[in-house]
């Protein structure tokens, strides 16, 4: 599906073009994986700078922060947070699935016309401007 000149990410969803509510756009979403994974590595630091030390950590990272703070500390750096569609809680699971997916990469570089990446949409979030 091609995305017309009229058309911008999130408006599908009923989303506002810019501002608070937006879609978070692709440099907030990177700038926030660079805060988080940085943490990582910086904390792996204590445990010898394993690979799967980061990955895990990371992992903690955003499993812990998503259902709490509606974002991990990145994307609350970065003016970001998650939100499912209906505006309800993100709950316990949809972290879960969705960090494990964002850890395979694969799914995470995967857009639709709305900017969500597939790990979002499996869920049913969203990550928006705050």
């Amino acid at each position: 599906m091609t995305q017309s000149a009229e058309t911008y990410p999130g408006e599908r969803l009923g989303l506002p073009r810019e501002g608070a509510g937006s879609i978070g756009r692709i440099g907030r979403r990177v700038g926030a994986l660079f805060i988080d994974y940085g943490a990582a590595y910086l904390i792996s630091g204590f445990f010898g700078w394993d690979p799967l030390a980061i990955l895990a950590i990371f992992a903690v990272i955003q499993i812990a922060f998503l259902p709490t703070l509606q974002g991990s500390p990145g994307h609350r750096l970065f003016g970001m947070r998650l939100a499912r569609l209906d505006g309800s809680w993100v709950g316990l699971w949809r972290p879960i699935v969705r960090t494990a997916l964002l850890i395979v990469v694969i799914p995470a570089v995967i857009w639709d016309a709305d900017q969500r990446g597939l790990h979002d949409k499996v869920v049913g979030t969203v990550l928006i401007r705050s």
